[in-house]
């Protein structure tokens, strides 16, 4: 998506008072009369009338008082000199390129330092790409609240901006919504931006692809494998039009998704392996290991449980060592269920406990942060459990998995476990309890491939 480059032009200028002022002292430095300021465009009585603060000038008049004096447009029309706004700049990519290739809190840092010039600089337009990278890398680190403040931020300044400028914080702020468990709430962002954009009657290829790749995950969490599908087909088709790499990359990793469910493994590792490719090229490492992550994914519904483990391991690795916390919280969570089905449940459960600290706000997963996954590793150590004749502790962590899930709308994983407990409470003796969980799970599982959000977006004019 192109960034807004501005960095700060006339129509970002001071106070008229501010801007006579710098040109009476500009044009006394360089011992120029008001006549040969003015002249030939302008007469003496017009500078004099800026000078007193009286009018602002137009943009042909800054032009032409700039050339004059020898200074730019813009360092006229707010004192700033035009390198320091496209030094800012620069240095925001290099923090991009250390958000992309290191630590989400050394970039975060980076981040941070520069909001704060753009902000003593008064450019709005770099303070708000300076809050989405931070946004972006307080996301990755697992600090969702504070990761939501800057995209609402972002969002707020870039009010006057089109929309497709506002995409990215969008999607952000979609992500924080999906990662808390508010699936419906991220679908919901996601898809009026959409129906936005289509209805435009310029709809941006760039945003569209940002969003309906953003959409693919909380899609396929909620269980709505043909909207996800949708989506996946609709980003495929926007590829073509769009440069950026990283954003075709990220494509290929959502559409994975959907071929994984359609139980097209063969062509989504293939599709995940493309996208792998892109971000070695660019240097990616987060979402290289979420490739590795999902690729795991593959070959444990697969039934490769070997390449699996090596692939989650992989990203697990990757993601430990940028220390972006919630992700690989979740990754062990998945690797967790491969170590139980190769029979190393002892294994298993010393990935998962310090995940589920009981009862308190210092658990890694809990309701607001990862509850899908805190839900998904409730679920395994109930099985765990089960396998060990501990019936009382896996009931336990079946029932503590039902709100978890049930807040989030995962519908399919959701059936899953009231299967699981109906099964429990069924064997030890308690027909109508299980009959109750039974209920539950029948009740909470949509149509495969339907879900319970409004009408898709329209899709786009291609």
């Amino acid at each position: 998506m192109a960034e807004n480059s501005s960095g700060g032009t006339p129509a970002a200028a001071e106070e008229p008072a501010a801007i006579g002022r710098r040109v009476l002292r500009l044009r006394t430095e360089r011992g120029l009369t008001q006549r040969q300021l003015a002249e030939p465009a302008y007469t003496p009585a017009y500078v004099s009338t800026l000078e007193a603060g009286k009018a602002r000038p137009s943009e042909a008049a800054l032009r032409h008082l700039a050339g004059r004096l020898g200074v730019s447009p813009e360092e006229l029309a707010t004192g700033r000199p035009p390198h320091v706004a496209a030094e800012l700049r620069l240095q925001l990519t290099d923090a991009r390129r250390a958000l992309a290739t290191g630590d989400p809190e050394d970039a975060a840092a980076l981040f941070r330092a520069l909001h704060a010039e753009a902000v003593e600089q008064a450019l709005p337009a770099e303070q708000a790409d300076a809050l989405l990278g931070l946004g972006d890398c307080l996301l990755e680190s697992g600090e969702l609240q504070d990761a939501q403040d800057c995209f609402t931020a972002v969002e707020r300044l870039l009010a006057d901006e089109p929309l497709p400028r506002r995409v990215p914080a969008i999607r952000g702020r979609a992500g924080v919504h999906r990662l808390t468990g508010e699936l419906r709430y991220a679908c919901y962002l996601l898809e009026t931006t959409l129906d936005q954009l289509n209805a435009s009657g310029l709809p941006d290829p760039e945003a569209l692809l940002l969003l309906y790749t953003a959409a693919i995950a909380p899609y396929m969490d909620m269980g709505a494998q043909a909207r996800a599908a949708h989506a996946a087909e609709l980003a495929l088709a926007l590829a073509p039009r769009v440069d950026d790499p990283a954003l075709v990359a990220g494509m290929h990793r959502g559409v994975a998704r959907t071929l994984i469910a359609q139980g097209r493994l063969a062509e989504a590792d293939a599709s995940l392996a493309k996208a792998g490719e892109l971000y070695r090229q660019l240097h990616i490492h987060t979402e290289l290991a979420h490739c590795h992550w999902m690729r795991g994914y593959v070959h444990a519904q697969d039934g490769d449980l070997e390449r699996a483990e090596h692939e989650l391991r992989t990203a697990h690795g990757m993601l430990a060592s940028k220390r972006a916390a919630l992700f690989t919280e979740q990754v062990e969570v998945e690797l967790a269920d491969v170590l139980r089905r190769r029979g190393r449940p002892e294994e298993a459960e010393t990935l998962l406990r310090p995940l589920l600290t009981a009862g308190t706000d210092t658990a890694a997963l809990r309701v607001g942060r990862g509850a899908v996954h805190a839900g998904a590793a409730h679920r395994l150590l109930g099985r765990i459990a089960e396998e060990r004749d501990d019936t009382e502790a896996a009931e336990e962590h079946y029932r503590a998995a039902l709100p978890l899930l049930e807040r989030a709308g995962a519908v399919g994983d959701l059936a899953d476990l009231c299967r699981l407990l109906g099964d429990l409470l069924r064997r030890t003796g308690r027909t109508e309890a299980a009959l109750d969980a039974y209920r539950t799970g029948l009740a909470h599982r949509s149509t495969p491939g339907t879900t319970t959000l409004g009408p898709a977006p329209a899709a786009p004019p291609m």
